[in-house]
């Protein structure tokens, strides 16, 4: 259903629940995400086959879907032989196939769309979005965004998903790209420990979010679940802002294979602590599927 309060309104009032891993739900249903453009080649290929991922989620209890456009870019999508204009289409259309499965879900409560924009490195499919540091500038980082980010504005998404976020420097060109863009967004990091994944303390990597007014969130997501709790903790602290989280399975990726190793440590149990470490918006991440978001919906009781 569509509803007036917004998303920043929502997080104010209490705890929304997002959804999982697109990959993992596309994968699940047969589809091949080998390529570098990874879930975003589906945008052109199989568009069905993403609303249908994101009906398992807003069914399975979520409130929010991520669209497919983490890895969908200019240059990614031109290495494809997809044009500038094409290439904005599908951009858009990420948007509209999240919007078509909250009007299918027909469920009681109000459902938003986050536009996803990934990091600069997901666009070079190395596995550097884990690393940072790629030798860009902020200002040259800054570039590369804004673009994509105001095809994805324009296509009115209630939120944007800054996500994946390896380094601060990163995150600085992202919180200026967003500027006057008029869509609020959220901004999470990748980190491992205590720290964003290029090394940075996190205190520090979050301070420069508490004076973006267009920032209504802050938080992590694609980590270990175990590295949740205290992240939560600083991100509130430092900001005062609402916290968004959504680790991963607890697996790891290999860049090199293009494959996950180790097993799952992603229980719903632990939403528990994180909402009271400051968490208000709440799902997962790569491996992360409709089960264990419906197990969050219960543990919460916002199902």
């Amino acid at each position: 259903m569509t509803s007036t309060l917004t998303l920043a309104g929502a997080l104010t009032a209490g705890t929304v629940v997002l959804d999982g891993g697109l990959s993992n739900q596309l994968e699940s249903a047969g589809h091949d995400l080998s390529d570098e453009l990874w879930s975003a080649r589906l945008l052109a290929e199989r568009p069905e086959a993403v609303t249908e991922a994101h009906l398992a989620y807003f069914r399975a209890g979520a409130d929010v879907a991520i669209t497919a456009s983490y890895q969908a870019t200019f240059e990614g999508f031109a290495r494809r032989g997809i044009d500038h204009d094409r290439a904005a289409e599908l951009m858009a259309l990420s948007v509209e196939l999240a919007r078509e499965a909250a009007r299918r879900a027909r469920v009681p409560r109000p459902l938003w769309v986050a536009a996803s924009a990934g990091p600069y490195g997901a666009m070079l499919a190395d596995g550097s979005e884990y690393r940072g540091r790629y030798g860009l500038t902020v200002d040259e980082l800054e570039r590369f965004h804004r673009p994509r980010l105001e095809v994805l504005a324009a296509a009115c998404p209630d939120v944007l998903a800054l996500e994946t976020v390896p380094d601060a420097d990163e995150a600085a060109a992202l919180l200026r790209a967003v500027r006057g863009l008029g869509v609020p967004a959220w901004l999470t990091y990748s980190v491992a420990g205590g720290r964003t994944r290029a090394g940075q303390p996190l205190e520090e990597a979050f301070a420069p979010a508490s004076d973006a007014d267009e920032i209504i969130a802050v938080g992590v997501n694609c980590c270990a679940p175990e590295d949740v709790d205290a992240a939560a903790s600083v991100a509130s602290r430092v900001t005062g802002k609402p916290v968004v989280v959504y680790p991963n399975s607890g697996e790891t990726w290999n860049a090199t294979t293009r494959t996950w190793t180790g097993s799952s440590s992603f229980t719903s149990d632990q939403v528990k602590g994180w909402q009271q470490a400051g968490a208000r918006l709440i799902g997962g991440c790569c491996r992360v599927g409709p089960g264990a978001i419906s197990g969050i919906a219960g543990v919460l009781g916002v199902a």
